[in-house]
C-alpha cells in the first residue's frame, strides 16, 4: 500500500511544479516524506524545470542534419536569444538533431525518448539544460525527408553555428544525376525556399482551410465590385489560382532570375545533367513560426478550464 495519498501528490506538485509521474516517483522513493521528495526533485532539477515550463519559449535554434539519403530538421526553443548563443544549448540542439536521424517518422515524443550521445535520453538532457541554464527550453518539432536515389541538401540561413540557425531548409532531390550537380541545384533551391516561404510543394498540397480563407476573401472583394455574378465567380477563381501559384513551391518564380517557375528550373537542370531530377520534398523551419497562435490557443484552453 502506498505510503502517501493523492493529497500528498497534489501538495508536492504545488511545492515544486513537478509533473504527476515525477511527483509520485519521488514520494515513493522518499517513503511518503514530502520534504524529502521536494529535496530529491530539486536535486534532479525537475522542480526547477517544471516551474519554468509555463514561460514562453519562442527563441532558440533550428538544426539540420543529413545522413546518407535522409535528412532531418529540428526546432528547439528557449526563452531568450542569449541562450541560443550558449555553447551548451547549441551542443544540445546539434546532438538532438543528430539523434533525430534515428527516429522513425516525425514524433517529437519519440525523439525525446531517443538516446543522447553522452548518456540518458534527449528528455533527460533537456531537463538538465533547463536546470543548469535557467530558462525554459522545448523540443518543439521535427521533420524528416528522404530519397531512395539522390541527395538531401541542408541549408541554414544566417547560421549561428554550422547547421544551426533561425531558418533551416532541407531539399530532397530524387535522381541518378551526379551528386555535385544535385548539391548545387539543391543549394539554389534551398536559398529560394528560405526567401520565398512556400506553403506546400504543389497546389494540391496547400492546406484546405488556407484555400477556403482566400476564397472567402476573394468572394467578398468580388461582391464589392458590383459586377455580374458570373464575372464575380471568375474573379474568385482567378484570385484563388493566383494565390495557389504564388504559394506552391513548384509554381513559384525562382528568386534568382525572377521569371522561371521552380518546376522548369528543376526540369532544365535534369536535361543538362542527362538524367531526370524530381524535387520530391522539402522542409522549411523558421524559428518560432506559429508560436504566437499556439500560445493564444493555450490561453483560451486555460480560460475555458477555469470557467473564464
Amino acid at each position: 500500500m502506498a505510503a502517501f495519498s493523492v493529497a500528498d501528490v497534489k501538495t508536492l506538485r504545488e511545492k515544486t511544479g513537478a509533473g504527476m509521474m515525477d511527483a509520485k516517483k519521488a514520494l515513493t522513493e522518499a517513503g511518503g516524506d514530502i520534504e524529502a521528495a521536494v529535496d530529491a526533485l530539486r536535486a534532479k532539477g525537475l522542480a526547477t524545470a517544471q516551474k519554468k515550463s509555463s514561460r514562453t519559449a519562442a527563441e532558440g535554434l533550428v538544426g539540420v542534419a543529413v545522413e546518407g539519403t535522409k535528412g532531418v530538421a529540428v526546432e528547439v526553443n528557449s526563452e531568450t536569444d542569449f541562450v541560443a548563443k550558449n555553447d551548451q544549448f547549441q551542443a544540445f540542439v546539434r546532438n538532438t538533431t543528430t539523434a533525430a536521424l534515428g527516429v522513425a517518422g516525425d514524433d517529437v515524443e519519440a525523439l525525446k525518448g531517443a538516446a543522447y550521445p553522452d548518456g540518458g535520453t534527449v528528455a533527460d538532457k533537456l531537463t538538465d539544460n533547463v536546470a543548469t541554464i535557467g530558462e525554459n527550453q522545448q523540443v518543439r518539432r521535427m521533420k524528416t525527408v528522404s530519397v531512395s536515389n539522390g541527395v538531401v541538401v541542408p541549408y541554414v540561413h544566417n547560421a549561428a553555428a554550422p547547421n544551426l540557425g533561425k531558418i533551416g531548409v532541407l531539399v530532397a532531390l530524387e535522381s541518378e544525376a551526379g551528386a555535385d550537380v544535385l548539391e548545387t541545384l539543391g543549394k539554389q533551391l534551398a536559398m529560394h525556399i528560405a526567401a520565398a516561404f512556400p506553403q506546400a510543394l504543389n497546389a494540391e498540397g496547400l492546406d484546405a482551410e488556407l484555400i477556403a480563407r482566400e476564397r472567402s476573401i476573394a468572394a467578398e472583394k468580388a461582391a464589392e465590385s458590383g459586377k455580374p455574378e458570373n464575372v464575380q465567380e471568375k474573379m474568385v477563381e482567378g484570385a484563388v489560382n493566383k494565390f495557389a501559384k504564388e504559394n506552391a513551391l513548384l509554381s513559384q518564380v525562382f528568386v534568382m532570375d525572377n521569371k522561371t517557375p521552380i518546376a522548369q528550373v528543376v526540369e532544365a537542370a535534369g536535361k543538362a545533367a542527362g538524367s531526370a531530377i524530381v524535387l520530391k520534398d522539402y522542409v522549411r523551419f523558421q524559428l518560432g513560426e506559429g508560436i504566437e497562435k499556439e500560445e493564444s490557443d493555450f490561453a483560451a484552453e486555460v480560460a475555458a478550464a477555469v470557467g473564464g
